[in-house]
């Protein structure tokens, strides 16, 4: 029988092995990097290492002959070319195969996978979404823990009707607490007992716009009947005086109470802060930066100040809105220069700078939450709207002005009854703010 193709014959065959082939016998295998096997014992031949008991051609596979390096190719004693197990062609991984980005490198000898980018952002993304949400859950519960929630509103009595929009009351007292002697003679603030309120504002915060009306501590105002902070007893009234004496008769609570009755306007909230707290928001912010029209001196006060554009210090800072002997119109003047530093402070704080540094943003915080005495309602989003309320008036975007006033009386500033009330129509509806002040 016939053990070739159809067609073939031993004489057509002639020499060749295969067709194509040059030679009788199989090619010798080249040596191949990614198929290696272990050397062929001595004395037992094999394919490219032949030997005395290398198998002879008896109708099978012809013994492979060896080339030598004349002939362009060498012989590996420790070679075998897979071509009985196809390890040259075969597919899978025990074969031999030319391998592909995801398959293992045979030099390395482990897996080198392509980066997957889209998983990389989608788990760098994830990460710092879980990482912002913890902090921030974190921070709010820190600050929350920190507001000095001491003013119940609730004992304010017979209180006229909430309006539209939110008020705020917003007062800087001349208080010492925590301060030392030391302190006090740096900060020029004497070592009074007892509170006062150097400052009072009524911040509106409408649709409308926001409105900063500034209260004169010198306002000629009625003090009305009362309920007693501590005792709980009505009390009063205690008739004409200064506004401020109402803070130092019975606290925050009467002084809401004051205001409320003179001007029919509902207060909403109530912040306090006192010298030592406002110094150190300053300081912790970086000082605060003014361009100031003229110089001017207090001794008083401790201010020392030249015309020009300047960055004020803690120190610098109370200073600048405690001053009022250096004026003509010393109140008046006082509360503009208050106003002219809280909006500033206000968009000082607001910068990118302090907002996205950890490092500043933390401290100005924790300075101003244990500075400020709020009402039992305040939470953290009302003093936020607050705080940007401050920043768009500074910014131009709101209304900041003296409450209006008619003339004088025994050394108290008397307020225009017909401006007054007109404000105060406007801002309970929350309308825009018409009315302007002297």
């Amino acid at each position: 029988m016939n053990d070739w193709p159809e067609g073939w014959s031993d004489d057509n065959r002639g020499p060749r092995y295969g067709r194509g082939s040059a030679g009788a016998q199989p090619e010798g295998a080249r040596r191949m990097r990614h198929v290696q096997r272990g050397a062929t014992p001595p004395g037992q031949g094999g394919y490219g290492s032949p030997g005395p008991s290398a198998p002879q051609y008896h109708g099978g596979v012809p013994q492979q002959p060896s080339y030598t390096d004349g002939q362009g190719y060498e012989e590996y004693d420790d070679y075998d070319s897979g071509y009985n197990t196809g390890h040259v062609y075969g597919g899978g991984r025990g074969g031999g195969f030319v391998p592909n980005d995801n398959d293992a490198d045979p030099d390395l000898q482990h897996y080198r996978q392509r980066p997957n980018w889209r998983r990389r952002i989608k788990w760098t993304a994830i990460t710092l979404a879980t990482v912002l949400i913890v902090t921030s859950v974190a921070t709010y519960f820190w600050a929350d823990s920190k507001l000095r929630r001491e003013v119940d509103l609730s004992k304010v009595i017979d209180r006229p009707e909430a309006g539209s929009g939110t008020n705020y009351l917003i007062v800087g007292s001349d208080s010492r607490e925590g301060m030392t002697k030391a302190d006090e003679k740096k900060l020029h603030t004497g070592g009074a007992e007892g509170k006062r309120t150097d400052s009072m504002m009524i911040l509106h915060v409408g649709d409308n716009g926001d409105t900063l009306v500034s209260l004169p501590r010198d306002s000629n105002v009625t003090i009305p009947k009362f309920q007693g902070s501590e005792s709980g007893k009505i009390r009063g009234p205690l008739g004409t005086n200064k506004l401020n004496a109402a803070y130092a008769f019975d606290g925050p609570t009467l002084l809401v109470r004051t205001v409320e009755y003179n001007t029919g306007l509902h207060i909403d909230h109530y912040v306090e802060i006192g010298f030592q707290g406002f110094a150190n928001i300053v300081d912790a912010v970086g000082g605060v930066e003014m361009t100031l029209d003229q110089g001017f001196k207090d001794k008083w006060s401790g201010a020392d100040f030249k015309a020009g554009k300047q960055t004020l210090n803690g120190q610098q800072a109370l200073a600048f809105v405690r001053t009022r002997h250096a004026f003509a119109a010393s109140d008046l003047q006082r509360t503009k220069n208050q106003q002219k530093f809280l909006s500033a402070l206000a968009h000082q704080v607001a910068t990118p700078g302090t907002i996205l540094n950890p490092f500043k943003f933390y401290p100005v915080m924790g300075a101003g939450l244990d500075s400020l005495i709020v009402d039992k309602d305040m939470s953290l989003w009302d003093l936020a709207s607050m705080f940007w309320a401050m920043k768009g008036v500074s910014s131009g975007d709101g209304k900041s002005m003296n409450m209006p006033i008619s003339g004088s009386s025994g050394g108290n500033l008397v307020w225009d009854k017909a401006k007054v009330k007109t404000l105060v129509n406007e801002l309970k509806n929350d309308e825009k703010v018409t009315v302007s002040s002297n």
